[in-house]
């Protein structure tokens, strides 16, 4: 909230930005005579973020946290993670310190903390930049095992890595109390089965080999390619933290589906992901073990990933102060929870590849006490 009880959004982080933080950051970072222009916020985007661009230097992104929800430590423990990664041979953007040689700053604006940082902007484009052709003259399933291989790097970098802040776990966020608290009431049927999933992952075992930091949100939108070495750069670690590692790797299983997602026969969906998620493999053994025993997890981790997908999709409902609504991708996600349906649908009945991953769209019931305050 920002003080005179006003719900802190989007739109007004990028005025009071541009009014007051932008010349503030410009001095702490050293960018004085640097463009700034505004990069569009995808949807649920948690961040104001700005490319940095000056004749001569190497290009910037400067990023504005502002949701209350994390603290000083949270992102100093994300960016000393960046740092270990990229000292360490992971192919990372990097955190730019400060000029008083600070990972983080902090601007405190009306009594509401903005956290401040800046980051090189990783080499080559997106993949969507890019209208998903990969390189000229380079096969496809160089990108797939790619995509694997740098994760596996980024992986096998975290099984030694000690943290001094350290990040959240999965179950510091991800658990009963949590879940009832954000998802309506007019769910009961997924709020059980959130719990159920939970109760499961509770019984996993949790070592070195198998649960360390995660990105928390591998996928192309995330990293770059340089599209004339097949180089990819991650970044967007805002969402890292401790789980199993098989999280990361059922994300970018996910990913894959992209490519398939409108042949209509799903025998050949299921040929082509697996093929794909092999290629996928190769590339991530080629840096860190895993034992079959946890890619026989595989199915249980895409339904964790849809977890997280649904819960992020009602907390961004609750920090705009939107009156929860469940849309056709929402409810195609519930529908797969609730009937257990695996693969995220893909090879079910469920699945059309004319409106792919889109379901009916559920009606949300609030109790009194689950309608939103402060509305505009």
């Amino acid at each position: 909230m920002l003080a005179g009880g006003d719900r802190i959004n989007h739109n007004k982080v990028i005025k009071i930005s541009e009014e007051y933080l932008l010349p503030l950051a410009s001095e702490l970072f050293e960018l004085e005579g640097y463009n700034m222009q505004l990069i569009p916020a995808h949807e649920g985007g948690r961040n104001v973020v700005y490319s940095c661009e000056k004749e001569g230097n190497d290009s910037k992104i400067l990023r504005i946290a502002f949701l209350p929800d994390r603290s000083r430590e949270d992102f100093l423990g994300e960016h000393e993670y960046i740092r270990y990664l990229f000292e360490h041979g992971g192919s990372v953007s990097d955190v730019v310190s400060s000029k008083k040689g600070k990972l983080l700053e902090e601007i405190i604006h009306n009594h509401h903390s903005y956290f401040i940082s800046l980051f090189p902007k990783a080499k080559g484009k997106m993949l969507v930049e890019n209208n998903y052709q990969y390189r000229d003259g380079a096969p496809i399933t160089e990108y797939y095992y790619n995509s694997g291989k740098v994760l596996g790097k980024l992986h096998q970098i975290s099984k030694g890595y000690i943290p001094i802040h350290r990040r959240y776990s999965f179950f510091d966020k991800y658990n009963v109390l949590y879940i009832d608290k954000l998802i309506p009431e007019s769910f009961p049927l997924l709020k059980e089965k959130l719990v159920e999933l939970l109760n499961t992952l509770q019984g996993l075992e949790r070592n070195q080999v198998t649960f360390g930091m995660n990105h928390f949100d591998y996928n192309d939108g995330n990293y770059s390619i340089d599209f004339n070495t097949g180089q990819i750069t991650v970044y967007d670690f805002d969402n890292s933290c401790y789980c199993w590692y098989m999280f990361d790797l059922a994300g970018l299983w996910i990913s894959g589906v992209g490519w398939i997602q409108f042949e209509p026969d799903a025998g050949k969906r299921k040929k082509f992901m697996d093929d794909y998620f092999e290629t996928v493999l190769a590339g991530y053994r080629s840096e860190t073990k895993i034992e079959d025993s946890m890619l026989d997890k595989l199915p249980l981790f895409i339904q964790v990933n849809i977890l997280e997908s649904i819960v992020d999709a009602f907390e961004v409902m609750h920090h705009t102060g939107e009156e929860p609504t469940c849309d056709e991708e929402l409810s195609y996600l519930i529908k797969c929870l609730e009937d257990d349906i695996p693969y995220k649908g893909f090879f079910h009945q469920i699945y059309s590849c004319e409106e792919p991953f889109e379901f009916e769209e559920r009606l949300i019931a609030l109790s009194e006490s689950e309608i939103p305050k402060n509305m505009d």
